[in-house]
């Protein structure tokens, strides 16, 4: 798979439909046309990449605005960074005929970072974002890897899990440094 390809899939990462019941109320599932049908754990996956990409951009524009650390500040950009260009190649790389989501965050993880400031955007923002947000979206590229029908998904989301790890990785170590556990 080339490059860009796995970078489409890490940004699909924070949550998913399956982990997170009110945010798929928000935005309908991938949708398909009768010429492409996808299965619905497929159609999960688009859905849960999308929402993930969407909420990490979110996110951390508000870190870039709400937080007075260097280090959040650093692995919000990073966030930034790698989840812009995956949103644009995940559009590239879902199959003919179904419609990727946009603008589809998880209002309920944004709005509870909304109101906060400094430290206690920090702490919040590490809890869900990097912390249970990663640990959500290596569930659902686990299940897409074992469970996926669509052989180009399910192929993608096993060259991205590494990268999605790694994420996770450095969302511990920075947690660890400012003394944040997860809950």
């Amino acid at each position: 798979m080339k490059a860009k390809h796995l970078f489409v899939l890490v940004g699909l990462i924070v949550t998913g439909p399956a982990l997170c019941p009110a945010a798929s109320a928000q935005t309908q599932a991938a949708s398909t046309t009768a010429t492409n049908p996808l299965a619905q754990v497929d159609k999960d996956f688009v859905q849960a990449a999308s929402m993930s990409s969407s909420t990490e951009i979110d996110a951390a524009k508000l870190a870039q605005k709400n937080s007075e650390d260097k280090d959040v500040k650093s692995f919000a950009h990073h966030m930034l960074l790698d989840h812009t260009k995956l949103t644009v190649q995940l559009k590239m790389a879902a199959p003919k005929g179904v419609t990727v989501p946009k603008d589809n965050s998880d209002t309920s993880i944004l709005d509870t970072l909304k109101g906060l400031k400094g430290k206690d955007f920090d702490q919040a923002y590490i809890r869900k974002v990097g912390l249970e947000g990663h640990k959500q979206a290596i569930a659902a590229f686990q299940k897409e890897t074992s469970e996926g029908q669509n052989v180009k998904l399910k192929k993608a989301a096993q060259d991205a899990m590494p990268t999605i790890q790694e994420h996770y990785k450095r969302a511990q170590d920075l947690a660890a440094k400012k003394g944040v556990t997860a809950q």
